[in-house]
């Protein structure tokens, strides 16, 4: 088995990391010359700069060490997330079944309100 270190993938991104540092540390010494030579707004590029480098590196880093997830890892979450629906969905039907004492006051709310819409109107 290849180090993580030493894989494709992993020279790949050695070699992309060298080059976006080279990039940034190259931009950077660009916009100091040009902050040095009074354009005020590359002082903030040349700040700038040097932080992309520093996200290059962290995005290096992580990319090194994402670790795939098994079969037994997908089976296990699919189990979890089929469980918390069927939950949900049974507290939605617990939810949906209304107590008869509150169903005979909304019923008889029901016919107040009807009857007063009859007397509003005169039917």
């Amino acid at each position: 088995m290849k180090s993580k270190w030493l894989s494709t993938k992993a020279l790949v991104l050695h070699l992309s990391l060298i080059a976006w540092l080279a990039m940034s540390a190259t931009a950077a010494w660009w916009q100091v010359g040009r902050a040095v030579q009074g354009n005020s707004l590359s002082f903030l590029y040349s700040i700038e700069w040097p932080v992309f480098g520093v996200l290059g590196v962290l995005g290096w880093y992580a990319l090194l060490n994402i670790e795939r997830v098994s079969e037994q890892d997908e089976r296990e979450r699919a189990a979890y997330e089929e469980k918390m629906r069927v939950e949900a969905r049974e507290a939605r039907q617990r939810e949906a079944q209304e107590d008869p004492t509150l169903a005979a006051y909304n019923d008889h709310l029901a016919q107040l309100a009807e009857r007063s819409k009859k007397k509003l109107w005169g039917h």
